[in-house]
């Protein structure tokens, strides 16, 4: 067995029938998850994705782990250096994902400390299975950012979702991301569910249980390193379309082991 190789619980929805209502929470020390839905715990085996040959792609697996080495020096002070920050990763994820035109979104800083998150005002890690957009909301989003004939003259050609997620600290050993092979996912095992924030209402999935899915992470995620995942492709020819995903208690982390800290962003891809 991998050594790195751990079994590890994580979190499935129970579906009603009835749509799940997830609030987003707004930072600090007390943030929480807020879903009025049942959840299931279930044990699984995460893979060292570090060991798969070939590396996991975002056509494949829908994810991808790439080497970076950013200019930001503090990722808490983000503004000062955002348009730099942002051409950087446009860059990244253009070179990984083969498309054209790129536009980041969102930023959003998590930590699964109490202390740091009532210290930086951030969110607490997402820890159920889950992937950020439906297809109707993927497009909702698009037309939300861009004008009006933009986006209509977007949506007649492919355009993805990627997110960028990386530690701003120390490498990531607590509360990791395990992501799920997009192959062993299938279509009846997502659930279409509301999503609530400050400024807007979309929709997002969360994932019913299904022993074929495969899981893996990678071990202690460095500074130089940068976690690409897709959470929605408009191509629908074969490849991987999104990728299931959930912040989990690794086992095997020590009692001392620094407080997972990260950013994750958000960009549009638009493919020529």
């Amino acid at each position: 067995m991998n050594p790195l190789e751990i079994t590890a619980t994580i979190r499935y929805l129970v579906p009603t029938g009835d749509k799940p209502v997830y609030i987003a929470s707004t930072g600090g020390a007390d943030a929480a998850m807020n879903i009025g839905a049942d959840f299931e715990e279930h044990t699984v085996t995460i893979h060292d994705a570090r060991q798969l040959d070939p590396a996991a792609s975002l056509d494949r697996q829908g994810f991808t782990l790439v080497q970076h080495r950013t200019l930001v020096q503090d990722f808490y002070r983000l503004e000062a250096v955002r348009q730099d920050y942002e051409r950087e990763i446009c860059d990244l994820v253009l070179a990984a994902s083969g498309g054209g035109e790129a536009l980041v979104f969102d930023h959003t800083l998590r930590s699964d400390s109490r202390e740091v998150r009532g210290e930086r005002v951030t969110r607490e890690p997402a820890s159920v299975i889950h992937n950020d957009y439906t297809d109707a909301s993927a497009v909702k989003r698009l037309r939300d950012l861009l004008p009006a004939d933009e986006a209509e003259r977007r949506l007649q050609r492919r355009f993805a979702i990627i997110n960028l997620w990386r530690t701003v600290g120390s490498p990531v050993i607590r509360s990791p991301l395990a992501l799920c092979d997009a192959a062993s996912l299938g279509q009846a095992d997502l659930v279409a569910s509301e999503r609530r924030a400050q400024d807007r209402i979309g929709e997002l999935e969360l994932v019913a249980w299904n022993p074929e899915h495969r899981w893996y992470y990678y071990p202690q995620m460095s500074l130089t390193e940068a976690l690409l995942i897709k959470t929605f492709d408009s191509a629908d020819d074969g490849r991987a379309r999104r990728s299931i995903h959930t912040a989990f208690d690794n086992p095997r982390a020590p009692a001392d082991a620094p407080p997972r800290e990260s950013i994750e962003s958000r960009l549009l891809v638009f493919y020529d």
